[in-house]
């Protein structure tokens, strides 16, 4: 009984009300009975502030300063500019794809994030599984194509800036002969090396694209013997569909020309480097967690490219002629304008075989 007279929290409150109870309390503890205080106006109570959203990212490769990683982490960094103290981000590097993935993926749930963005296809499964033992959190896989009720997927248009690259490499070619480092046969890759070598023939009927696959997203080492022995073999522009500079930089060694990926390479080769297919998911990630916080994310699965803002050609070089860069500028500007689409009939396989007769093909 000794702990109901001491003195509650309650003496502070200013309502006349509040005033005469706590006085009543007081008297029955046997103290004097203060005088009664003025009347003041109740003070609001203060709200308390909402705990950030928790976004976590989880990557492939290491976050590094150029490649697919370090795109994605720019886009990190783009939402916590956006966002500031409303949410709190996190990323995990280098995690392989298969059983690591998924380990990593619900450790991030059972952390509290209220969404979590894979960023690698390989991450596809993993975060399937995830997702259905945290039903309560949102994930967003990058250029995967399976949804569940919590999971939705994102991807990019990259075959519309490896289009335009191609018709870089393909104008810029003196032997005809161009190179292609790439990583695993998946949709999004041969998207690519399609796209690429209609590109490249449309300025140039003749070019032949030679394919060399490193089966790994991340493995400077292999991706620099894959550029180096496309090169041997006649080609005198080199590009990659993998996560590090290597490519670039082999080509910057060879005195050779390269299209960089992901991101903007000229660091790594400022002679070599035509033009850079470049990515951006700082506009997305931002929209999504947006749409978290306010009650409105839905499973709807985005395509961006051009249009949208997901992909640029950038980092052209002064070496291009004139006529090359408005020739890629103009069809940039249809392909943004819905007028032009890469993948456009007739469209023959390598063997002659017609897989396009007319129209376009979906995403």
């Amino acid at each position: 009984m000794i702990a109901t007279c001491l003195e509650s929290p309650m003496s502070r409150i200013t309502s006349v009300a509040s005033a005469v109870l706590v006085a009543a309390l007081v008297t029955a503890c046997g103290r004097p009975e203060p005088a009664a205080p003025k009347a003041e106006a109740a003070k609001p109570a203060e709200t308390a502030k909402a705990e950030p959203l928790k976004v976590a990212f989880v990557y492939v490769s290491p976050v590094g300063d150029a490649g697919w990683t370090a795109q994605h982490n720019a886009g990190r960094l783009a939402l916590e500019r956006a966002l500031g103290d409303k949410i709190k981000t996190s990323f995990v590097e280098k995690v392989p794809e298969g059983a690591d993935a998924e380990r990593v993926i619900r450790d991030l749930a059972q952390q509290g994030n209220a969404l979590i963005f894979t960023t690698s296809f390989g991450y596809m499964n993993p975060t399937i599984k995830a997702a259905e033992e945290f039903p309560k959190t949102r994930f967003e896989h990058a250029t995967g194509y399976k949804t569940a009720a919590n999971v939705n997927t994102y991807n990019a248009r990259f075959y519309e800036g490896r289009y335009l690259a191609g018709m870089v490499a393909g104008g810029m070619s003196k032997t005809g002969q161009l190179g292609y480092v790439a990583a695993f046969p998946i949709p999004e890759v041969l998207q690519g090396i399609n796209a690429f070598t209609l590109g490249a023939r449309s300025v140039n009927p003749k070019a032949q694209v030679r394919v060399v696959w490193v089966n790994s997203w991340y493995d400077p080492g292999k991706e620099r013997d894959a550029a180096n022995t496309l090169m041997g073999q006649g080609a005198d522009v080199v590009t990659h569909h993998t996560d590090s500079t290597a490519a670039v930089a082999a080509a910057e060694e060879k005195g050779k020309m390269a299209i960089a990926y992901h991101s903007d390479m000229r660091k790594y080769g400022p002679n070599a480097q035509l033009a850079a297919v470049t990515h951006h998911w700082g506009d997305y990630y931002t929209a999504r967690a947006r749409a978290v916080m306010d009650g409105t994310w839905s499973v709807a699965p985005v395509w961006g490219g051009i249009k949208e803002g997901f992909i640029k050609l950038e980092g052209l070089s002064e070496k291009l002629p004139k006529e090359l860069v408005d020739a890629v500028r103009k069809r940039e500007d249809e392909i943004r304008a819905g007028m032009f689409h890469p993948f456009t009939g007739p469209i023959v396989t390598n063997e002659g075989k017609e897989i396009v007769a007319g129209g376009t093909l979906t995403d």
